[in-house]
């Protein structure tokens, strides 16, 4: 129980931290034009991740730090029955979780019943700090189920589960920041790290750029599996964020975030055409080069 509550406030201590760095670096560089305030959009957002955190603790008797110390007590998982040090089992531990939840990623992107749930993510127009928060309270379920399991597999101690929710936690704020980032900055994270221009091609409302670019912390994933892509077709000032199928939905409102997987539309376009007149063009270009190479 001391362990969970350390956890509890080591999180919520680096959360709030993390938060209020961005929200500083958002007012002083900018990277895109927002336009309205962001009274309205940070208290549904933040009321969202109230609801989620509060529905975790209600519904789930199982987390991933107590899946670890379970793990721990009873010997289970793969790095358990192995004889390497600590320091570098904390180190595969985290690495794996990242790699675990850059495939959870792809998984709710490909499965309908679970794209409805993540389309609540998709759905915002803008991208801040917040949207990092911006999940649907059964997707918050399902992936604590899964990161326990992965925690429960790989024998992951509770420390390297501490340091991975916390890592996790931070940089979902930081890549979806609003944040204006001098190129060579950008290019030397992307080394190691998810930068907000690489995530925000993830938001493009343009099908094959929401189909790439999936892992929230480590880059590494995306660049092994083929899912990378460096920049949008648009500049990131001018590019569309959001769904296109929802582009005139009240998105904003916190009871829409909540109702918006039962609500009918799905939020993928009936077409993989795109939806702009460069992205036609560079889709046109696309099958052209195919149609090329294959004859």
């Amino acid at each position: 129980m001391q362990n969970t509550s350390s956890e509890c406030l080591i999180r919520l201590g680096s959360f709030a931290g993390v938060l209020m760095l961005m929200a500083l670096l958002e007012t002083l560089a900018p990277r895109r034009h927002a336009p309205g305030g962001k009274t309205r959009r940070w208290a549904n957002h933040l009321s969202l991740a109230a609801i989620n955190t509060l529905a975790a603790r209600l519904l789930l008797p199982l987390s991933a730090m107590i899946a670890a110390l379970v793990a721990e007590e009873r010997g289970w998982g793969l790095l358990h029955i192995v004889s390497i040090p600590e320091w570098l089992a904390i180190v595969i531990a985290v690495v794996a979780l990242d790699l675990a939840i850059y495939g959870q990623h792809v998984l709710f992107h490909a499965v309908p019943a679970l794209w409805r749930l993540h389309m609540v993510h998709h759905a915002d127009r803008e991208l801040d700090a917040t949207t990092g928060l911006r999940f649907h309270t059964l997707e918050i379920l399902l992936s604590l189920l899964i990161k326990s399991a992965a925690v429960i597999v790989l024998g992951a101690s509770a420390v390297a589960v501490l340091i991975f929710e916390v890592l996790l936690n931070a940089t979902s704020l930081f890549n979806h920041a609003n944040v204006n980032l001098p190129g060579w900055l950008d290019q030397l994270l992307r080394l190691f790290l998810v930068t907000p221009d690489m995530h925000r091609v993830h938001h493009s409302v343009y099908k094959p750029e929401t189909d790439s670019n999936f892992g929230f912390n480590l880059p590494w994933w995306d660049y092994l599996f083929g899912t990378y892509r460096a920049q949008p077709m648009e500049p990131h000032t001018q590019m569309r964020l959001g769904l296109f199928q929802f582009l005139d939905a009240p998105v904003g409102k916190l009871w829409w975030i909540l109702a918006a997987p039962f609500l009918g539309a799905s939020g993928r376009s009936t077409s993989a055409q795109p939806v702009h007149r460069r992205a036609k063009e560079q889709h046109a270009d696309e099958r052209s080069l195919t149609s090329s190479v294959g004859s």
